[in-house]
């Protein structure tokens, strides 16, 4: 079997009757997009202790998922979508790692609410201020209930969005990484802000 020969639906239809050639196939098929990724991503990676190969195999396991949990009825072609699973595996151990790096925000979430570049510090949001109502509101929830929360309302990509610039990546970074503009992250965070009072705050 070749690649070329098949289309990919053609491809998951023999995978789910468990052909281990037209999995490989699949695996062969995208290894070109995932080492391109991996490679793109590895300039956000110094120092953080992980290389090209880690980013690779973060990349075949989101392929892995894509395979798995594709629903041909949904309107969205196998390529996208695992594109976006490949992506999102392969953001994720760079935030990881970089979550690792900086051992920060463990009692807090950085989320600013100017629109300066490389400041998004939750602190602004709330205020300094401990009578504040909406700091006591903060202060009784831990991170980890308010990201839950969050994750609730905001669509997949907002949710990459707002996990890349807590981890300190600054807009024009996450335009990089997200393939936008920065116009277009900049409205994203709005939108994130905005649920953020309602959903948290209000």
């Amino acid at each position: 079997m070749d690649y070329k020969d098949y289309n990919d639906y053609e491809l998951l239809s023999y995978v789910s009757e468990k052909s281990e050639e037209a999995h490989n196939i699949i695996f062969e098929k995208y290894r070109p997009l995932i080492v391109s990724y991996s490679k793109k991503m590895l300039m956000y990676s110094n120092n953080l202790g992980i290389d090209l190969n880690d980013l690779v195999q973060e990349g075949m396991i989101g392929l892995s998922i894509a395979i798995n949990t594709f629903d041909q009825s949904r309107d969205v072609t196998f390529y996208t979508y695992a594109k976006r699973c490949i992506e999102n595996k392969i953001i994720s151990l760079v935030i990881a790692s970089t979550r690792q790096k900086h051992k920060i925000l463990n009692e807090s979430i950085s989320f600013d609410m100017t629109l300066d570049d490389d400041n998004f510090n939750l602190e602004k949001l709330i205020g300094d201020n401990t009578n504040n109502p909406e700091r006591l509101i903060i202060s009784s929830e831990t991170e980890s209930e308010i990201i839950e929360k969050l994750k609730k309302v905001l669509t997949d990509y907002e949710y990459q969005v707002f996990e890349l610039k807590r981890s300190g990546f600054s807009y024009k970074e996450i335009a990089d990484i997200l393939d936008k503009d920065a116009k277009a992250i900049d409205n994203t965070i709005q939108r994130i802000k905005n649920k953020f009072k309602t959903t948290i705050i209000m």
